[in-house]
């Protein structure tokens, strides 16, 4: 069994785990790979937790419901609570006062103005199953969307909001790259053709553990939402770099690094967005989305700036811990997961946050 894991720097490794392996092995492994002795995991498109504390430690990863053969796992720092609150202040980012030769030292949903309802497909074996539908509290903080000034660039750094619908993230790359938001249907058929195209690289196991030609017949339809996967092969597609930035985590994701241009990204849980700089006085059809360097590089500091910004006003969705609340019966549930197993057992898809 083969597993990519990704630490909070963003750096990450490939790492060999044989058939005895069991979750005790698997969490030995992400300490020593990561140097963290308290930690979350994330698999999946879009990640979900991985909930290693709910198996014994001595269960096989082969046993698992979970296929790990393939799967990229993102690993995050988790404090403890008595450290949670001796740091009461949100993480802070020192960067050059000029901006330039800045360059990126961190590593690693938003809401539509008209609606806070979000969906997410679980992950099950049963792809006939509906997908949840999760909402959440209405952010009041956002009422003043935050932005950082940059007058040495005639502007400043904004979040551009995307639509609650399940293609997002496919609006968020059309918006950034080609100034067209209404283009999902192209952008999920050169996924589709892309991994027809090339089946060596793009296997089950990559491709959350579908058929390759299922996956491409899912990923075309407007319920199946976009991550890494389509997100590796829309920045390759369009020769960019796609900085994806978790506002949750300020951890930042990049795809086809090294391109001749840059664009951000903006993942806060379930929910995709763009960032854009404004020019001052221009209107939004104006905006500059696309950064050649070295501009791109004081522009990606301030980028994750902004996330920060959004963090402090709790712009994202935490979908292991937050509280959901059935719609249909009443029942209580913890994150994703939770809501997940509940609606497995019950058929009832509708939650909001409680």
């Amino acid at each position: 069994m083969r597993v990519r894991v990704r630490g909070p720097s963003g750096k990450s490794s490939t790492v060999s785990l044989d058939d005895s392996a069991t979750v005790e092995t698997l969490k030995k492994t992400i300490a020593t790979e990561t140097s963290l002795c308290s930690f979350e995991v994330k698999y999946g498109y879009p990640p979900k937790t991985l909930m290693l504390d709910q198996y014994p430690s001595s269960k096989l990863l082969s046993e698992l419901d979970v296929k790990l053969n393939g799967e990229q796992l993102i690993v995050n720092l988790v404090e403890s609570s008595s450290k949670k609150e001796q740091n009461q202040q949100p993480q802070t980012f020192e960067y050059p006062e000029s901006g330039k030769g800045a360059t990126a030292a961190v590593a690693g949903p938003s809401k539509d103005n008209t609606s806070n309802t979000y969906r997410a497909t679980p992950r099950t074996q049963n792809p006939s199953a509906a997908p949840l539908s999760l909402s959440r509290k209405e952010n009041k903080e956002m009422s003043d969307p935050p932005e950082v000034f940059l007058p040495d660039l005639g502007g400043s750094l904004v979040l551009r909001i995307m639509p609650d619908d399940n293609s997002c993230l496919f609006r968020a790359v059309a918006s950034a790259v080609i100034s067209d938001m209404d283009t999902m249907t192209e952008l999920r058929s050169i996924v589709a053709s892309t991994i027809q195209g090339n089946r060596e690289k793009y296997t089950r196991a990559i491709l959350d553990n579908k058929d390759p030609d299922a996956y491409c017949r899912w990923i075309q339809t407007e319920d199946a939402w976009g991550g890494q996967i389509e997100l590796d092969i829309l920045s390759q597609q369009f020769d960019i770099e796609i900085c994806s930035i978790d506002v949750q985590t300020l951890r930042v994701d990049r795809y086809n690094e090294g391109a001749p241009r840059r664009c951000f990204l903006v993942y806060s849980g379930i929910h995709y967005d763009t960032i854009a700089l404004s020019l001052f006085g221009m209107a939004p059809e104006d905006d500059v989305k696309q950064f050649e360097p070295p501009l791109s590089d004081e522009v990606l500091p301030q980028a994750v700036a902004l996330c920060q910004k959004l963090q402090e006003k709790h712009y994202f969705t935490d979908t292991a811990g937050f509280t959901l609340k059935c719609g249909d019966c009443g029942a209580t549930c913890v994150g994703e997961a939770g809501a997940t197993k509940h609606a497995q057992e019950t058929n009832h898809y509708n939650f909001g946050e409680a």
